[in-house]
């Protein structure tokens, strides 16, 4: 079972950037489509970038189109969402994970001020 770990999370204020990374344990990290998740206060976990096993397909959401970058690194495990322009409504609890995987790390804290 892969294990997942987010870090690079923090406070920032509005229109600033963010790197964040999420390091996989497991022997098929390069088999598997990831994905990037936020969950805010209240509200249900959603899927706000996708990259699929080779890099070459990323999906985002509309909420943060031209904004967000997800990349990964094979080699090193590592999946990565670049944050840029980020809002305060960006604000929440980040979780990567495998697409098809059930678990989910601990995830890290991004909190954005206006």
């Amino acid at each position: 079972q892969a294990q997942f770990v987010e870090s690079g999370g923090g406070l920032v204020q509005a229109g600033g950037s963010l790197r964040l990374s999420c390091a996989a344990s497991g022997s098929t990290f390069s088999f598997n489509a990831m994905g990037w998740y936020r969950q805010a206060p209240g509200k249900q976990r959603d899927l706000v970038a996708s990259i699929s096993h080779s890099g070459g397909s990323t999906n985002y959401a509309d909420s943060v189109k031209g904004r967000f970058t997800i990349s990964r690194d094979n080699a090193k495990k590592t999946v990565y969402l670049q944050m840029n322009s980020l809002k305060p409504e960006d604000t929440a609890v980040y979780y990567c994970k495998g697409i098809l995987s059930s678990s989910w790390g601990p995830g890290t804290q991004v909190t954005v001020s206006s």
